[in-house]
């Protein structure tokens, strides 16, 4: 999987020390890596699978979801309230390219 530097260099800080909790950046991480570092543009994955996998609780995973929600950097769909929740990983930092 290639990480955009942009993670490492602005958003870990961001993430990191506006929450004051690393479990935002490692559920970002997490995310990122089971949607665009599969080549996913989406993935649906439920809290307790998803804190599994960042070694972290299922109730840190719940926190850090909302504010990456709130944050707008990733969007969560479900079909029903009970449903996975499909999350995908919005990348603000990449522009679309203007096709010739």
């Amino acid at each position: 999987m290639r990480l955009d530097p942009y993670i490492i260099d602005t958003l870990m800080r961001d993430l990191v020390a506006h929450s004051r909790s690393a479990a935002v950046f490692l559920v970002y991480l997490q995310l990122y890596r089971l949607s665009h570092g599969a080549g996913r543009e989406s993935v649906a994955i439920s809290h307790s699978v998803l804190a599994e996998l960042a070694g972290i609780s299922k109730r840190s995973v719940q926190t850090a979801v909302a504010h990456l929600a709130d944050r707008r950097l990733i969007l969560r769909q479900r079909s029903k309230p009970t449903a996975v929740p499909v999350y995908t990983v919005l990348t603000p930092w990449i522009r679309p390219t203007k096709k010739a």
